[in-house]
């Protein structure tokens, strides 16, 4: 067997932030949202133009775009020079450890659909909603509204089930739109903030995110806050979300776990509407997916991983097995500059 030792999974990044690249990429990513975007302020109907489904997608797209100038400019973490550095770079490949990558992959099918689920409670507990988890009634309620008069409901609670169980399927229906934005805000942004230290490098890259949903928020999208407040809602959601999945970056050194619990949030956020009462109406603002019961659900996870010494630097940065690319002797300096931070 030939001899391996371990380097650090990011031996290929800066040992200090790239602040330039970082620009780049910031001001590339907003301009093509704001683009794409455009024709919904242009037209004039805002979210209900039938644009509104293929603009929220291709601005899905606009991150992984944003990291070609990024990286073109990054010179101190090589730039563009080899796709394989460059796939290393973006946590693309290589899937190594290739166990602890894919089980934290599966894994983020599942946890972000009960953390969903989870600020639900939260929602009812704190009388932001009302549920409910029998009839199902604002569900059918929905169904109904929808349906020719006098077509006959399939049991709600089937409809409901099935539902449900689609959601990780989903996920993987939602892949390459959650790459598209994951490959900029986990792949690349997340690593050339590293230098900051883990907190810092985790809650602003997640900011930025949220920062980026700009316009569609500032049309009422999510929180029906077309102003400053459903901003800020959004990058504090934003950033909250971003430390559960840019954890998953730095722990196993890999975007994928990002990606799918990227496409599994996404496909679980209209759970709520499943299971909400009749004659409850919640405002988005506190009981919607991305609303103060999920802020709550989010602070009460990272709480929990903290505690638990998840958050640790030694606990992340995941290691890979010797890469002939990435000799151990190049990997000094970045170990070196975490230690210090």
């Amino acid at each position: 067997m030939a001899h391996t030792h371990s380097v650090p999974l990011f031996s290929a990044a800066p040992a200090r932030v790239p602040w330039r690249a970082v620009a780049v990429f910031a001001i590339t990513a907003v301009v093509l949202a704001w683009l794409v975007a455009l024709p919904l302020w242009l037209g004039g109907r805002g979210l209900a133009d039938p644009l509104l489904p293929i603009v929220a997608a291709a601005m899905m797209f606009t991150p992984a775009l944003a990291t070609i100038p990024a990286l073109l400019v990054d010179r101190q973490g090589g730039g563009l020079r080899g796709a394989r550095a460059v796939l290393r770079r973006l946590g693309m490949w290589p899937l190594r450890p290739i166990g602890r990558t894919i089980g934290w992959t599966a894994a983020m099918i599942f946890a972000m659909p009960l953390l969903v689920a989870l600020s639900l409670v939260i929602a009812g507990a704190l009388g932001f909603a009302q549920f409910d988890l029998v009839g199902f009634s604002g569900f059918v309620a929905m169904l109904e509204r929808t349906l020719p008069a006098g077509a006959t409901l399939p049991p709600a609670g089937l409809i409901v089930a099935l539902q449900v169980a689609a959601i990780p399927v989903a996920a993987l229906i939602n892949i390459p739109f959650a790459f598209g934005e994951e490959v900029g805000w986990r792949g690349w942004l997340l690593p050339a903030l590293r230098p900051l230290g883990v907190w810092p490098a985790l809650v602003l890259s997640g900011a930025f995110w949220g920062f980026w949903h700009a316009p569609l928020i500032l049309l009422g999208y999510n929180f029906g806050e077309p102003n400053v407040l459903g901003v800020v809602m959004m990058i504090v959601g934003s950033a909250l979300i971003g430390v559960i999945l840019g954890w998953t970056r730095l722990r196993t050194g890999s975007v994928w776990p990002a990606v799918l619990g990227h496409g599994a949030f996404n496909a679980s956020a209209g759970m709520g509407a499943l299971v909400v009462a009749a004659d409850s109406s919640p405002l988005a603002t506190l009981a919607g997916p991305i609303g103060v019961s999920m802020w709550i659900a989010c602070l009460l996870v990272i709480a929990v991983m903290a505690l638990c010494g998840a958050f640790r630097s030694s606990q992340l940065d995941g290691r890979l097995a010797d890469d002939p690319a990435q000799p151990a002797a190049s990997a000094q300096p970045a170990a070196s500059a975490r230690q210090t931070q």
